[in-house]
């Protein structure tokens, strides 16, 4: 679902790009905060399995509600394509999404602890091939996906309009979820169920409370010193719980460098996919979706997990190479930045084929010459003058408004001028004709400033023949074209070649057009019909996008290596450090930093105010770096836990201590019998 989200943001609630992107993260940090709420109630109230199939639905419907919400005939009572009431559209949304978030979140946390619950203390081994092949289960699901959910937002239906099928690319979701729902419930009797174990984030909460209230009463000099300021807190909490909260604190520290990680990694679904929107996505036969280009990171996953956990770690295990999961997230978090280093470089390639719009007090002229003579234009009062030959254009020429008052045209023998009053930030193309009697000097206004979304083309006609045509590309009439007047543009997709007919004296005339790129716009002109073949031109108003799109492929392939080994090692990680009853707690802690890494991305985004998108690469790669070198000096004091046999311990203490209780009641009891 998130592969097409910040596109039906954009295309469908007609958002800009900021607030697209500001929507996206900002869901994205929803859905990982909410997994403390799934962790509370699974290790508190329901247990796991409760827990995962009671937020399972939830989930199901926020999604059902989401593809209810992309329905355009919802509200489209004038059956015009668009939707009347777009904050109807955009309430259900939202509804959707939080329904989604706290559904999918709340399940985050148990899913992976549920499955880690599963082995006995001494399967480790065989636990740890659990969480890769668990991850590889997820990139599994994500890979057909990303795969999928384009290709059904592709699609066009609706019942009065055809529009981009958002509702089949939610609705196939919520369906596939019900279904997986009734598997997982139908597996029940063979799952081992760990009871819950009582409010125990409760408990953390008051015994740091107290132990800091207690340190705070006990501030003095004349109070002797603790080992850990926690050992405050016994007093009044038991040792156990002083010792579970130590390990659970100790490791979240160590999460407190880890968001930054995930304020790069996500933008994959944001900032990546819309920089494919501006590429090139002709594959030969397979023409590529801009959020399709996503599923080069599952696929990846899919084929380095095994990879680097059957031969990789092996092999720095051979060259004696002590690889701890903390090096691993270190070189994860450094490999992170160098991907968003080739997403800079790719951008800058990006940049230089982009088109420069005109910006306040200025406006753009483009010639372009219907004539069998060649063409002279001085733009006055001496500003700059263009030659122009038959049947060619030129490119778009910067003026400042102000300064442009008139245009002369010469051509043949015969000349001509025009004043001019033209639009600040506007477009313009000047046709000019020399016939046999004058000179035909038009300008048409272009209405056009950005490059098309989607990798779509802009199309136009303009009439060069005396008589009145009917012209029609592909499905898509133009109507009714008089003797050199222009059509507007209408959007085309990329990567397709298009029958142009055009009907003149009731007589067709037909040629297929040359293959159309990505993002670009042309004006075709009509020029002649010979016995049933069109003869066409094109004026290339708007470049195609030249960078492909497989130039992004090294930035995914970079950014996977660094999730394999960091996102596989932090949740195994947070399992084996994470005391028996806290399991879900510190999986939840671990999915946290995943939504403050969102968080910052709206924070950088917003504040660092940059207007060239590959210096905001280059800025989240720095911010990155600086983080991951915090992290290693972090790491390197990271001292490492078994859970299992420090509870042991405690269990023996506890023994013993019940014992000598023992001991101790039965010798006053003998005592007070004497």
């Amino acid at each position: 679902m998130r592969a097409v989200l910040v596109l039906y943001f954009k295309y469908f609630l007609q958002w800009d790009d900021n607030l697209s992107t500001a929507i996206y993260h900002t869901f994205v940090a929803l859905c990982y905060l909410t997994p403390i709420l799934g962790a509370l109630i699974a290790d508190s109230w329901l247990g796991k399995f409760k827990t995962i199939v009671s937020l399972s639905i939830v989930y199901t419907i926020g999604q059902a509600v989401m593809s209810v919400s992309s329905i355009n005939d919802l509200t489209d009572h004038n059956r015009d394509g668009s939707p009347d009431n777009v904050s109807v559209h955009i309430a259900l949304s939202m509804t959707g999404l939080i329904l989604i978030a706290l559904g999918t979140g709340g399940i985050k946390p148990c899913v992976s602890a549920f499955g880690g619950d599963q082995f006995e203390d001494d399967q480790e081994k065989q636990r740890t091939r659990f969480f890769s092949i668990f991850y590889l289960s997820i990139n599994a699901g994500s890979l057909l996906s990303t795969i999928i959910t384009p290709i059904l937002r592709a699609q066009e239906c609706g019942i009065h309009s055809k529009q981009r099928c958002y509702p089949l690319a939610f609705g196939v979701p919520a369906a596939l979820m019900a279904v997986a729902l009734v598997v997982f419930i139908i597996g029940s009797r063979m799952y081992k169920k760990v009871q819950p174990q009582g409010n125990i984030m409760t408990q953390v909460a008051k015994c740091i409370g107290f132990a800091i209230k207690n340190r705070f009463r006990h501030r003095s000099k004349e109070f002797p010193k603790r080992e850990h300021w926690l050992d405050w807190a016994s007093e009044k909490y038991d040792k156990r719980l002083i010792a579970q909260t130590k390990m659970v604190l100790k490791v979240l520290f160590l999460y407190i460098p880890l968001p930054m990680f995930w304020a790069l990694f996500d933008q994959q679904g944001s900032r990546w996919t819309l920089q494919a929107t501006t590429m090139d996505g002709n594959f030969g036969a397979i023409q590529i979706q801009p959020d399709q280009m996503q599923t080069v990171n599952p696929i990846l996953i899919i084929l380095m997990v095994p990879v680097v956990d059957g031969l990789v770690y092996p092999l720095i295990k051979k060259c004696k190479i002590n690889f701890t999961p903390l090096r691993k997230i270190t070189v994860g978090m450094f490999l992170a930045s160098l991907a968003f280093v080739a997403a800079a470089l790719v951008q800058v390639q990006i940049d230089k084929t982009l088109p420069v719009f005109p910006a306040a007090g200025q406006s753009q002229i483009k010639v372009i010459n219907l004539g069998t003579d060649n063409a002279t234009v001085w733009f006055e009062p001496q500003i700059q003058s263009v030659n122009v030959t038959s049947m060619e254009s030129t490119a778009y020429m910067t003026f400042e408004t102000s300064q442009l008052l008139s245009f002369k045209v010469t051509s043949g023998n015969k000349t001509t001028t025009q004043l001019t009053k033209l639009s600040e930030e506007s477009r313009y193309t000047l046709r000019v004709k020399n016939n046999a009697t004058d000179i035909v000097a038009e300008l048409l206004f272009d209405n056009v400033t950005s490059k098309p979304e989607e990798g779509n083309n802009l199309i136009r006609f303009i009439n060069n023949l005396p008589d009145t045509i009917n012209i029609t590309m592909g499905d898509t009439s133009f109507g009714t074209l008089a003797s050199l007047s222009a059509s507007n543009y209408n959007l085309f997709p990329g990567g397709r070649e298009y029958k142009i007919t055009a009907i003149i004296n009731s007589m067709p005339c037909s040629v297929t057009s040359k293959a159309l790129g990505f993002g670009s716009a042309y004006t075709i002109v009509i020029n002649k019909c010979s016995g049933e073949s069109l003869d066409v031109t094109y004026s290339e108003d708007i470049p195609p996008n030249t960078v492909h799109m497989a130039w992004q492929i090294p930035q995914y392939f970079i950014l996977t290596c660094a999730e394999v080994v960091f996102s596989v090692t932090g949740l195994e990680f947070s399992y084996s450090q994470a005391p028996s009853n806290m399991k879900a707690v510190l999986q939840a802690g671990w999915l946290l930093t995943v939504a403050v890494g969102n968080i910052i991305v709206l924070i950088v985004a917003g504040a660092s105010k940059l207007s060239e998108q590959w210096a905001e690469y280059v800025l989240f790669a720095a911010l990155l770096l600086a983080v991951c070198i915090i992290f290693a000096v972090m790491a390197y004091f990271y001292t490492y836990i078994d859970p299992n046999e420090i509870e042991a311990q405690l269990d023996e203490e506890e023994k013993q201590v019940k014992k000598d209780q023992d001991i101790y009641e039965k010798q006053v009891e003998a005592d007070s019998h004497m």
